[in-house]
């Protein structure tokens, strides 16, 4: 444990997780006193947004659907405000790649020939001390062009291209609000991992990225209210003031995966106008969100299995073409979701089939009018740049296409009883699989696993707990007329369990217990990842 004394005389910053190589580089005790100014800031608003949260679930859970908010109604009615200009480097989002800051993908994401990277500090990496901290020291790396990396097999790995501009737009997403990081603490009290993750960032490189023609850029993620969008907002205008960055200058695009967050576009692009990129349909989110505020309140709101709910379906359709209505109307981009398909180079069949998927969903997304889109994998990236190509021409993007035609529909958002599909024995079993291999995968500090073909994180495996917490809930039936009881699913937990390949070192015994908990319990636990934190990663 190390005790780093801060710039007040009245607070200390302590830093209690393991010295790791280079630490030093990126905790300075600037850059602590920089977190520590950031947490004393907010630290309360923080926790009374939380508690803000837990309230309006439980009114939903009661009964009471989210409504547009009346209060804000004349930011909603106003036709004249508009968000920041397009900053340099987010003119032209059209493919977006995503992935952990891990050395070896922050080569491939660079090299991938995607317009922007979303470096990934939320749900495609777990939160060990040793993400934190390195996933900081290679993006800095790349920023001065001195990032390789060679694998055991050999192969190496090294940047293309000679400067920054030659590469992606570098989008870092930082952790949700609910997540704490207990390896930084100010006088004993954890610090925000969204503060922790964003402060360390910007610290050390808003400059580097200013000299270099971009500039500090963000996503921001699991965000349910406007008022976290203003929080948000307050704490760029102090972090910009307190290194003497210019107001406006860091930009942030919202992910819209909370089904409250859908009631508040306008408004969430309203607080953050002046440092707003535009707004993401984090889909996979989305539907967890859905799941988790609705999942006490019976068939109406009871999804089929999890690859029957689609972009199709009549509740993500509203959401994504009322997101781009509000992003166009207002002068921000629109970028869609994930394509998570990862491909198999030995199964052509398989690609084929699945790629024709990616194709038709990155059509629809680009003729909906969003302005770019998101895939996993370096080989999708020319596939959905073909179709954004066709659609924009040499245009950077389509934010002068008002989508006029689309009107804010309340009830749209809330029709999840129109999703088609049934829910089945194979259904459950898939969510058995997909929720014990993710968590296992976490726990062994890899928070991106490739899983049957698919790409999946931590938004897909709390898709596949939540579904079987509220199938249990809802005393649902499968297609051939079975009850989904908890003995049920525990029986077949069993079965799924004893066919697992086990490897020296699996951590399926603690992922198995951590799954359990989490889609068995009569309780329903918020965040999978706190529960997994907070018991196995948060003393190393």
């Amino acid at each position: 444990m190390t005790t780093i004394a801060a710039t007040r005389p009245t607070w200390q910053v302590t830093v209690t997780g393991p010295t790791l190589p280079r630490q030093d580089e990126l905790l300075t005790p600037e850059a602590l006193a920089f977190l520590g100014e950031l947490h004393h800031a907010f630290v309360g608003r923080r926790q009374e947004l939380l508690h803000r949260r837990k309230q309006r679930r439980g009114r939903i859970a009661d009964g009471a659907d989210p409504r547009f908010l009346p209060e804000t109604a004349d930011i909603r009615e106003d036709d004249s405000w508009r968000v920041a200009p397009l900053a340099p480097g987010l003119e032209d989002r059209r493919v977006e790649i995503t992935g952990p800051c891990d050395r070896k993908m922050t080569i491939n994401a660079l090299n991938s020939g995607a317009r922007c990277w979303l470096a990934d500090m939320e749900d495609s990496s777990t939160p060990s001390w040793t993400n934190v901290v390195n996933g900081q020291l290679n993006l800095t790396d790349a920023l001065d062009r001195r990032i390789d990396f060679t694998s055991e097999q050999g192969k190496e790995y090294r940047l293309h291209g000679e400067h920054l501009t030659d590469l992606p737009t570098i989008i870092v997403r930082p952790r949700g609000w609910h997540l704490a990081e207990r390896h930084l603490r100010v006088d004993g009290v954890p610090i925000s991992g969204s503060l922790v993750d964003f402060g360390l960032y910007f610290f050390h490189n808003a400059r580097r990225l200013i000299d270099q023609g971009r500039g500090p850029y963000f996503y921001l993620p699991k965000l349910e209210s406007h008022l976290e969008a203003r929080l948000w907002n307050d704490v760029f205008l102090l972090a910009q003031r307190l290194l003497g960055i210019p107001r406006g200058t860091i930009r942030a695009t919202v992910l819209i995966e909370t089904i409250t967050a859908a009631f508040e576009m306008e408004e969430i692009l309203y607080e953050l106008r002046e440092h707003s990129a535009g707004l993401n349909a984090g889909r996979w989110d989305y539907i967890f969100s859905v799941i988790k505020n609705f999942g006490e309140r019976g068939p109406r709101f009871v999804l089929p299995d999890r690859d029957k709910v689609t972009m199709e379906s009549p509740f993500m359709r509203a959401y994504t073409e009322q997101l781009v209505r509000a992003c166009h109307r207002r002068g921000a981009s629109a970028i869609g979701g994930m394509a998570a398909f990862i491909p198999n180079r030995r199964d052509e069949a398989v690609n084929a089939v699945a790629v024709e998927k990616v194709r038709a969903d990155k059509t629809r997304e680009a003729n909906d009018g969003f302005d770019g889109t998101w895939v996993a994998h370096p080989d999708l990236v020319p596939i959905a740049m073909e179709v954004f190509d066709a659609v924009l021409g040499e245009r950077p993007n389509q934010i002068d296409r008002r989508r006029d035609d689309v009107r804010p529909d309340e009830a749209a958002l809330l029709d999840i009883a129109a999703t088609e599909g049934d829910i089945t024995e194979a259904g459950v079993r898939a969510n058995i699989e997909v929720g014990v291999r993710y968590i296992e995968s976490w726990l062994r500090g890899i928070g991106a696993a490739a899983i049957n073909n698919l790409m999946e994180d931590a938004a897909t495996a709390e898709i596949s707990r939540s579904q079987i917490w509220q199938w249990i809930r809802a005393n649902a039936v499968t297609d051939t007329g079975r009850v989904v009881t908890r003995q049920w699913v525990a029986d077949l937990l069993d079965e799924e369990f004893s066919r697992l390949e086990r490897f020296e070192g699996d951590r399926f015994d603690q992922a198995r217990e951590i799954f359990t908990e989490c889609a068995l319990a009569q309780e329903y636990p918020t965040f999978l990842t706190c529960t997994a934190y907070s018991r196995y990663l948060c003393d190393g």
